[in-house]
C-alpha cells in the first residue's frame, strides 16, 4: 500500500471503481493481517482474576427474568439466583418434551414468581420484560432430531421467540442485560480442534441454524439498539434437574437414565467420538458472571470442559460411580449418522481472558452429584 496525500490507494486488480479507494469502515485488512492479529491476541491471554462471591452480589435485590426457568440449565439459574438475593420472575411454557418441570423449582418455589406463558407471544412479553434489571434467556428447543423431523416449530421456538423478547425490550426496557443461551451446534462438524470463536460456524442440522439465528439477533439488538446483550455457545451441560424422559436433548441424560434402570446404552461408531462436558452449576456461574460484565456486551463465548473424554470412557465412569448398567457397541443409525459432527471440543480461552470464567467441576465430581441427585428424586423424572 503507498500513501499520497492523505489518501490510501489500494492496488486490487479486480476492482478499477475509483471510489473504491474510500473505505469508511476502514476493513482493508488482508486474511493473513487479520490471522496475525488473531495469533498475536492468543499470545498475550491470561485469565482475568474474578472474586465469584463479587459476581454473586450484583444480583442482590435486582430483577432477574428467567425464560425457560423451569428447564433444566434455568432452574438450576434460579435457584442460585434466589440464593444470592435476586427477585426472579420464571417464564416457560411446561412443555414436558422440551424440559419443563415444575419439581425442579421446589426448592424455591416460595420465593420467585412464576408465569406460564409461551415467549413468542408478543403482548405477554410486553409486559413481563418491564423494569427488569437482567434476564436470562434459555427458553428453547435443543433436540437436534426434533428440528428435522419439525423445522416449522424449532424455527418459531428458536428464532420468533428471541425476536418477540428483543422487541419487548426495544418498546419497554432497553436499559437491560441479556444473556443468550448459544450451543456448540452452530459449528457444525470442526475444522480443526479446540474450536475457538474465529472458527467457522456451517451447522449440520435445522437447530444449529437456528440457534445461531437467535444468537445474532441478540447482537445485532445490541449493537444496532444498545440493547446489551452476550451470548454463550454451551457444550454438553449436565448435572440434576435434566430432562431425563426421552433422548432427544443429549445423550447424556439419557445414559443417566439408562444406567439407572440397569439397561444397556448403545454407543452408535464404537463411541470413540471425544466431547468435553461443563457441571451445570459451572455452566450457572458463567451467565452470572457474563451478565454482571459489561465487558460481555455484543460477544459471544464459548463454553468448555476441563478435557475432552470419549463417549466410551464417559460411559465406564458413569457404570463405576453408579454401581451398575452396561454398553453395547452400535452401527450408527442412518438419521444420526447425517447430523453427526464426530469429535468436538471447545477452546474457551476467550471467556476465561476476558470475563475470568473457567469451569471448576471435575466429570468425576459432577457425574457423582449428578446421580446422587436421580437417586433421590427419580421418580419425578422418568
Amino acid at each position: 500500500m503507498a500513501k499520497t496525500n492523505n489518501i490510501n490507494i489500494i492496488n486490487n486488480k479486480n476492482n478499477n471503481n475509483s471510489n473504491s479507494n474510500t473505505n469508511n469502515n476502514n476493513n482493508n485488512n488482508s486474511k493473513l493481517d487479520y490471522l496475525k492479529k488473531i495469533h498475536l491476541k492468543s499470545k498475550k491471554e491470561v485469565l482475568k482474576k474474578i472474586n465469584i462471591d463479587d459476581i454473586y452480589k450484583t444480583y442482590k435485590n435486582k430483577n432477574v427474568l428467567v425464560t425457560g426457568g423451569a428447564g433444566f440449565i434455568g432452574s438450576n439459574l434460579v435457584i442460585k439466583l434466589c440464593e444470592i438475593g435476586a427477585n426472579v420472575l420464571v417464564v416457560d411454557s411446561l412443555i414436558e418434551d422440551y424440559g419443563g418441570n415444575l419439581f425442579n423449582l421446589e426448592p424455591v418455589k416460595d420465593k420467585i414468581k412464576l408465569n406460564i406463558a409461551d415467549v413468542r407471544t408478543y403482548p405477554t412479553m410486553l409486559y413481563l420484560v418491564k423494569n427488569q434489571d437482567y434476564i436470562f434467556n434459555l427458553a428453547g428447543q435443543v433436540s437436534h432430531i426434533d428440528s428435522m423431523v419439525d423445522p416449522w416449530t424449532d424455527l418459531e421456538i428458536n428464532c420468533r421467540s428471541q425476536l418477540t423478547i428483543l422487541e419487548a425490550c426495544k418498546k419497554n426496557n432497553k436499559d437491560v442485560k441479556i444473556v443468550y443461551a448459544g450451543t456448540r451446534q452452530q459449528y457444525g462438524k470442526p475444522n480443526y480442534l479446540p474450536v475457538d470463536e474465529d472458527h467457522i460456524v456451517h451447522p449440520t442440522d435445522v437447530n444449529g441454524i437456528n440457534k445461531m439465528a437467535g444468537e445474532w439477533y441478540h447482537i445485532l439488538y445490541n449493537n444496532v439498539y444498545g440493547i446489551r446483550a452476550a451470548s454463550l455457545r454451551l457444550v454438553n451441560t449436565y448435572g440434576p434437574r435434566q430432562l431425563l424422559k426421552h433422548n432427544r436433548q443429549g445423550f447424556i441424560g439419557w445414559f443417566i437414565r439408562l444406567i439407572l434402570e440397569d439397561k444397556k446404552i448403545q454407543l452408535y461408531g464404537g463411541g470413540s467420538q471425544l466431547r468435553d462436558f461443563n457441571f451445570v452449576d459451572d455452566v450457572v456461574d458463567a451467565f452470572l458472571i457474563a451478565g454482571a460484565d459489561d465487558n460481555s456486551n455484543g460477544k459471544f463465548y464459548n463454553l468448555g470442559g476441563q478435557n475432552p473424554i470419549s463417549l466410551k470412557d464417559l460411559v465406564k465412569l458413569m457404570i463405576e460411580i453408579a454401581g451398575r448398567g452396561s454398553f453395547e457397541e452400535v452401527k450408527f443409525p442412518e438419521d444420526r449418522i447425517k447430523i453427526d459432527i464426530g469429535d468436538f471440543y471447545s477452546d474457551y480461552s476467550k471467556i476465561k481472558s476476558e470475563l475470568g470464567w473457567e469451569p471448576k467441576v471435575s466429570i468425576k465430581e459432577g457425574l457423582q452429584k449428578t446421580f446422587e441427585y436421580y437417586k433421590k428424586y427419580m421418580k419425578y423424572y422418568f
